[in-house]
């Protein structure tokens, strides 16, 4: 399986685990090519990688928050709007109606 098709909080957590287990094997593994200094890469990107991922979801639950209060704005301008083309189309002559950006459609 490929690494892009898992996601984040599942290659943490491989990631996690196979650091426990180079860990727990370093002895037998070193003749492989395994070091204290690979585990320590490895350990030292998997917490910048974790650090990442959490500033991630953070900017993902203010880029809600934001786009909430967009949509609660766009939805009271709205409103206002509706009610100025209202006024405007009672009370000026459908000609003027352009100035006010109201394209006539009757």
């Amino acid at each position: 399986m490929s690494a892009k098709s898992k996601s984040y909080a599942t290659q943490i957590s491989d990631a996690q685990v196979m650091c426990a287990g180079l860990k727990s094997h370093i002895e037998s593994l070193r003749k492989r090519g395994i070091t204290d200094e690979f585990i320590t890469s490895l350990n030292r990107t998997l917490s910048n990688v974790i650090e990442k991922n959490n500033e991630q979801e953070k900017l993902k639950a203010n880029l809600k928050a934001a786009t909430a209060a967009l949509e609660a704005l766009m939805t009271d301008l709205n409103g206002i709007m509706t009610e100025a083309v209202k006024v405007v189309k009672l009370d000026t002559p459908k000609e003027q109606w352009k100035e006010f950006g109201i394209i006539a459609k009757r």
